[in-house]
């Protein structure tokens, strides 16, 4: 088994990869691309004032945002840039998201979550409960282990406003078919709030051809720095409550949902993350538009990340201590992969990995609710390796065989 991405071109775009780590923890947050670095570093050399002057500085800080929310939009293919709200997190975008809506909503109304999602995409929904909505939950099918409609469609009544559910999860690393749940929540006179988080570095985000109405994702995970983008449809943007000064009124979309302004020169970083995604499309052969060389850029992503997911589930599946938690090996799956060792604490083994220079992660991942109803919560929870496309079959052939030592090791030990 061989890697199929040009690893050497990859892997030298990302400076942090020079460390002598192997980097298994990217769901918890990706390395930066270099390009996005010096964009930072051009936006606070030379554009590092206030927007909204009429002198050139300002011009040229107007002009980086601008340039930052229109890769935004080409990243996910938005029909406007005005439908990209930035902010600090997806974590916070949701609850921005969530305070804007409030107004819309009346006591006895339903939104419906999933426990399968991270926190994120559910606590803000549940806080709404003191104004008197209701919130249902969106059970994950046991069986499965994956998201059913069979199973949306009895919350559903005239009262349903809103359906909010994770692209894929940070924990079973399943992608939902967000295409088919609009497509039925439109149809039940609903609206759909993706969280899009486990999803973006993976494969190419389509919020036009998907129908959705709300896609959130934070850059830090997607390969940028500590930043979040939050897609709407421009039409829903406008009729949310702004959280900005009173005098920015409903058709000032985005700003009124960026309070304080966004942060400029992270917004500006996205044109490095976009341009990355082109020259890798490129290089694969591709043509046509940025968004053109970008989707073909996923496709390679695709073809690398599933090497990566076959070759670790293949490891773990073969072991009779170890258990997978969540499905095997499939195209639709992400590669961030939660398994545990029978008998032995996923912390001391994470732990014990530090050692061999290796970084994997174990807990909840704040999916909390998911990981209690799978009972998972002994033992310090489940160990997780997330992996993105600049890792390499050699790096999971390091991961695993000092995975087996340390077990090997624990196992005498008690």
């Amino acid at each position: 088994m061989s890697d199929a991405i040009d690893l050497d071109y990859v892997q030298a775009q990302f400076p942090g990869l020079a460390a002598p780590w192997v980097f298994f923890d990217n769901a918890g947050g990706s390395q930066i691309l270099g390009g996005a670095v010096d964009k930072i570093s051009e936006f606070l050399i030379h554009r590092n004032v206030q927007i909204g002057g009429s002198y050139a500085v300002s011009q040229a800080a107007a002009e980086g945002l601008r340039l930052g929310r229109e890769a935004a939009q080409t990243l996910v293919n938005a029909a406007h840039a005005e439908e990209i709200v930035f902010g600090p997190s997806t974590t916070q975008l949701m609850r921005t998201l969530a305070a804007s809506m409030r107004r819309q909503l009346q006591p006895g109304d339903e939104i419906v979550v999933s426990h399968a999602d991270h926190e994120s995409n559910i606590g803000p929904w549940k806080e709404l409960e003191e104004f008197g909505i209701v919130v249902r939950n969106w059970p994950l099918d046991p069986e499965s282990l994956t998201m059913r409609l069979q199973d949306l469609e009895p919350l559903m009544t005239e009262r349903t406003k809103l359906v909010c559910v994770h692209h894929a999860s940070n924990i079973l690393g399943w992608m939902n078919p967000v295409k088919d749940f609009a497509a039925f929540v439109h149809e039940k006179g609903a609206k759909l709030c993706v969280d899009g988080v486990a999803y973006a570095p993976h494969r190419a985000i389509d919020v036009q051809d998907w129908d959705v109405d709300y896609y959130i994702f934070s850059m830090y995970k997607c390969y940028g720095p500590h930043h979040a983008v939050m897609y709407g449809k421009y039409d829903l943007l406008r009729e949310l409550d702004g959280q900005y000064h009173y005098f920015y009124g409903k058709d000032k979309v985005p700003g009124k949902l960026e309070p304080g302004n966004p942060n400029y020169e992270l917004a500006y970083s996205t044109v490095a993350v976009v341009d990355y995604f082109a020259d890798l499309g490129a290089r694969m052969g591709g043509r046509g538009s940025k968004r053109q060389l970008l989707e073909m850029a996923f496709e390679g992503i695709a073809a690398q990340e599933d090497v990566l997911a076959k070759r670790l589930i293949d490891w773990i599946t073969a072991r009779n201590e170890c258990r997978m938690i969540g499905r095997g090996f499939a195209s639709n799956r992400v590669p961030t992969i939660a398994f545990r060792f029978d008998g032995l604490d996923s912390g001391v083994i994470a732990q014990a990995m530090d050692a061999h220079g290796i970084a994997i992660r174990f807990g909840d991942f704040h999916s909390r609710r998911l990981i209690e109803d799978l009972g998972e919560t002994g033992h310090s929870g489940v160990l997780r390796v997330s992996m993105v496309h600049y890792n390499s079959v050699a790096q999971v052939d390091k991961l695993t065989a000092a995975l087996g030592q340390v077990v090997s090791e624990l196992a005498l030990a008690s």
